[in-house]
């Protein structure tokens, strides 16, 4: 097979592998004197996005889509039909290179599917990183999706050329791992995460230490594959934030695959609910919300028509009005069409002189949603019961998805 039907392949095998944001991390050719070839830091095509929001591309592809394993939700299992193919190390090494130097590029996003063992896997993984780092000098972002049983000392040297390493914990449930996908182990998975902690803070605590996946580990969870409701999904992933300090869990919604096994659903979830998914991971993340405040509903399921901000407000407005001239910055965070940023300039514009409701349409928050929620020197709110006020939110609401 030509490497042009390979790549056609393979590249849209890793397709249902969300967890390929970039990162802000930074290598030789970055700084002034460096050399090398390539950068994290040029423009490129928009494929996917640095923390500060620049938009970067990857070229994302997997090694092979042969697998020895038989998950029921992956398209690539082994009883799967489906077209089969496999890079060569060096075949992937060039290619990266080539898209490179013809601008369509930043960096390489890379995963594979399990052939003869997970050590061999993740030995081939390895010595692309590798090879683009020495034998080239590639000095742009790699990202490697590790294998969870592959020899530690694999692993490790994984972390040295890579960027960032990742290891999907595919469902949010042991149980539903256990019945989905019956070869992987839930252990060994977070034993691997557990690992990989300790080598990026002790690379991160230790200045001389060797670089070691500087961007840190991610994951990822298939939402809508178990019965699985959104308050255990939150859940599970403020257990992986709190024990491995993952930079990200990326939410992938469920996608019917050809010739499905018959324990799966026939119908994808909506993909809104991908969507607040993201925007609670954000709460807990960066607005101080406990996983517990986030799921409103008694039934477990986020909210579709809302963002959980906003759910959470209209089923605590008793903590609103906040005076944005005097509230505590805990609570200006939970005020709906406010962001961290936005917080951060009131705090510092309030110590000088008295917030009125333009000041907060210059800072761009969200006027409609804001002001039922805040006080300001020329503005309070109408009364109005959390029915009311979410007839009035919702009837207006754009149709394009926005964070908060």
């Amino acid at each position: 097979m030509d490497i042009q039907n390979k790549l056609a392949i393979l590249a849209d095998a890793a397709k249902y592998d969300a967890s390929c944001a970039s990162s802000g991390s930074k290598r030789a050719a970055d700084v002034p004197g460096g050399k090398g070839l390539g950068a994290q830091s040029g423009m490129g095509i928009c494929h996917s996005f640095t923390p500060d929001g620049r938009c970067v591309s990857l070229l994302k592809l997997l090694l092979t889509n042969f697998c020895v394993y038989d998950c029921a939700y992956c398209v690539n299992r082994n009883s799967s039909n489906v077209a089969r193919a496999r890079f060569t190390p060096e075949e992937v090494v060039r290619l990266t290179l080539d898209f490179y130097r013809r601008n369509y590029i930043e960096g390489l996003f890379l995963s594979s599917g399990i052939i003869r063992s997970p050590d061999y896997t993740m030995e081939q993984l390895v010595r692309v990183a590798k090879s683009l780092r020495l034998d080239h000098g590639f000095r742009g972002y790699i990202h490697l999706k590790t294998i969870p049983d592959a020899d530690r000392l694999l692993l490790d040297e994984a972390g040295l050329y890579a960027d960032r390493l990742s290891i999907n914990v595919e469902l949010p449930s042991e149980r539903s791992l256990g019945d989905l996908a019956p070869q992987k182990d839930v252990g060994s998975i977070r034993r691997s995460m557990g690992s990989l902690r300790l080598r990026i803070d002790e690379a991160r605590a230790e200045k001389k230490a060797p670089r070691f996946a500087p961007a840190g580990q991610t994951t990822q969870m298939i939402v809508g594959a178990d019965a699985t409701d959104d308050r255990g999904i939150i859940a599970s992933s403020a257990l992986l934030y709190g024990s491995y300090g993952l930079q990200r869990v990326y939410y992938s919604a469920f996608s019917p695959i050809p010739d499905a096994a018959r324990v799966l659903p026939l119908k994808p979830p909506p993909l809104v609910r991908e969507h607040r998914l993201y925007q609670a991971d954000w709460l807990m993340r960066f607005y101080g919300f406990a996983p517990t405040e986030i799921v409103t509903d008694g039934g477990g399921m986020l909210d579709l028509e809302v963002d959980p901000k906003l759910a959470w407000a209209l089923a605590n407005r008793d903590r609103f009005p906040v005076d944005v001239n005097k509230g505590a910055r805990e609570m200006l965070l939970r005020v709906p069409g406010v962001g961290v940023k936005t917080v951060n300039h009131i705090l510092a514009i309030r110590r000088h002189r008295t917030l009125r409701l333009e000041d907060l349409a210059r800072l761009r928050a969200s006027l409609p949603k804001v002001r039922p929620f805040v006080v300001t020197a020329d503005w309070r709110p109408r009364t109005l019961d959390s029915a009311h006020l979410r007839r009035h939110l919702t009837q207006d609401a754009p149709r394009q998805l926005s964070l908060f």
